[in-house]
């Protein structure tokens, strides 16, 4: 089993949705953040440059893949960068007592993962258009193709 990393598309689909922030703020959820969803040691009016926002986008993602490494199992490279963006956006306790480790580890289908991938749109108990828009990102891109969308009433469906 060979160990994996997050591939230069799975970075660009947590910079989409992270965004480029060079002085701390609240995130939505309320967490003081920096660079790109940074949240560790973050002060408030901390500022950085973008080279240390890649650093921090590099140092936070290494846990993920140790964490997904241990599971042993060979994804599919756009899978696994999906996984990884989830877990940077919901963290590694939400991803080890969710159902959607449980769906990966147990070799369930795509579209089951998927299902339970796509559940986590909440922020301080309210759906945000933008977690959906990104849930459907990852779900996509875990499949390898376009099969989940917003509708015009912004709720997420299948083809």
């Amino acid at each position: 089993m060979r160990l994996m990393r997050i591939s230069k598309r799975g970075l660009d689909l947590i910079k989409q949705f992270e965004g480029l922030r060079l002085e701390s703020y609240k995130c939505p959820a309320g967490v003081l953040t920096v660079g790109y969803g940074h949240i560790k040691g973050v002060k408030p009016n901390m500022v950085i440059d973008e080279m240390r926002a890649e650093e921090y986008l590099i140092e936070d993602i290494a846990p993920i893949e140790k964490e997904l490494n241990k599971l042993g199992i060979n994804f599919r490279q756009d899978a696994y960068d999906s996984i990884c963006s989830w877990i940077f956006n919901l963290g590694i306790g939400n991803f080890n007592s969710s159902t959607l480790k449980k769906k990966i580890v147990t070799n369930a289908s795509d579209e089951e993962i998927t299902d339970q991938l796509i559940k986590w749109v909440n922020a301080n108990k309210k759906p945000l258009v933008g977690l959906k828009k990104r849930r459907i990102a990852e779900a996509n891109m875990f499949l390898g193709y376009e099969r989940y969308y917003l509708d015009k009433d912004n709720n997420i469906k299948k083809k």
